[in-house]
């Protein structure tokens, strides 16, 4: 019965142990590498949740890719809500600081994205609450790069970034024309 009870002590041992270990090691994977969402709602149909409401992708957000606040044009990301901080909400990057973009109901009909924010759209204009409500989002509101949908396997793609062909910026005021050209 004592050996039992050494035998078990030390399993107890090696298992809280370990549980020290893993958890801030997995708390910091998640915090700073990535972690999966839930998509949820219409806004970027049909690239994310094309089957509606039957049917919700999840998505691995890159969180290391977007810790310099290095976005692209086409990039989907997540942003903290500009209208309610304690909402995610998931979007695709049309233009960045610098740019000029035609909106898309917003109070004015051009915009030039102010330094330090870029402008967010569903891909399903008229169901997303985005830029053309709020305006230019803060690039520190920023959360993560969505990079994969992993769920439902038939799903399973990388995704790439790409604007839809209507949308994009007009002109960005950072760049010379020579830049703007390539």
């Amino acid at each position: 019965m004592a050996q039992h009870t050494r035998a078990s002590r030390k399993y107890l041992r090696a298992f809280v142990s370990g549980f020290f270990v893993a958890v801030p090691v997995t708390v910091t994977v998640l915090d700073r590498m990535a972690y999966v969402a839930r998509v949820e709602g219409a806004s970027m149909q049909p690239s994310l949740n094309p089957e509606g409401v039957s049917a919700s992708d999840v998505v691995l957000l890159n969180r290391w890719s977007v810790r310099n606040y290095q976005v692209q044009r086409g990039d989907i990301v997540s942003v903290l809500s500009p209208k309610n901080p304690q909402q995610k909400i998931i979007k695709r990057v049309i233009a960045l600081e610098g740019d000029f973009i035609k909106t898309l109901g917003y109070k004015n009909r051009y915009v030039r994205v102010p330094d330090g924010h870029f402008w967010i759209e569903g891909d399903h204009h008229g169901h997303s609450l985005d830029s053309n409500s709020f305006g230019p989002v803060s690039l520190g509101l920023i959360h993560g790069k969505a990079s994969h949908i992993i769920w439902p396997p038939n799903r399973w793609q990388r995704i790439e970034p790409s604007l839809p062909p209507e949308r994009g910026p007009l002109l960005n005021w950072n760049t010379t024309p020579e830049e703007d050209e390539d």
